[in-house]
């Protein structure tokens, strides 16, 4: 079997399991089945699918990096999927926030989000996150063309306003966020670093025929 076909039939049904297993143990754990949610479940659950949201998110954006610091140009293969995940579990964070802790009362809904700056980062990230999972299919991006390429840089804001609206949430206990901020900090300043790499290289190589041609 290719390498192609086994990412395709082997690994991404191994990642896509993979992937559904923090759901999977929010379910079983909200049934009895693998544990117990604590004394307040609505909070527990929201944490859990926040977290795992803002997980895919920085795993999304480390596979870039991963792929050009280890050549393994395979791993481009997962990231789509990875980030269709992450807007998964960012949604169900919403969901959970919207059904379970606000009961769907809008003029409570409408008063967080103005009133509480972390919720407005929060649903600023999911709308992103929505944009992103919307033009997602091939047949979209190939009707946006340029444009599909321009709205998906918008995956760095989603990472900043997702770090943002935890740090923000956060009363006291900063490590985890801080944890969070650095990844986010080395995967763009990553991405910043090989830009002006390469732009230095197309300089180099631009200098280099220049002098060639005076030189003749």
């Amino acid at each position: 079997m290719d390498t192609v076909r086994q990412i395709r039939f082997v690994w991404k049904p191994l990642v896509f399991v993979a992937c559904l297993l923090p759901f999977a143990l929010v379910a079983g754990d909200l049934f009895g089945i693998t544990g117990s949610l604590g004394a307040n479940p609505v909070e527990e659950i929201l944490d859990r699918f926040g977290n795992w949201g803002l997980r895919f998110v920085m795993i999304a954006l480390a596979v870039t990096p991963l792929r050009k610091l280890t050549g393994w140009n395979w791993v481009q293969r997962f990231r789509r999927m990875l980030g269709l995940f992450a807007f998964f579990y960012v949604l169900m964070h919403f969901l959970t926030w919207f059904v379970l802790d606000q009961g769907m009362l809008m003029a409570a809904i409408v008063e967080d989000l103005v009133e509480r700056p972390f919720i407005t980062l929060g649903f600023a990230a999911l709308l992103l996150l929505t944009a992103l999972a919307v033009t997602s299919p091939l047949a979209v991006r190939r009707r946006m063309g340029r444009r599909w390429q321009t709205l998906h840089y918008s995956v760095y804001a989603v990472g900043i306003l997702g770090v943002w609206h935890y740090w923000w949430q956060v009363k006291s206990d900063f490590r985890e966020p801080l944890v969070y901020a650095v990844i986010l900090v080395l995967l763009l300043g990553f991405r910043l670093w090989d830009r002006r790499k390469r732009v230095a290289r197309r300089v180099t190589a631009h200098a280099a025929g220049h002098y060639r041609l005076s030189d003749s």
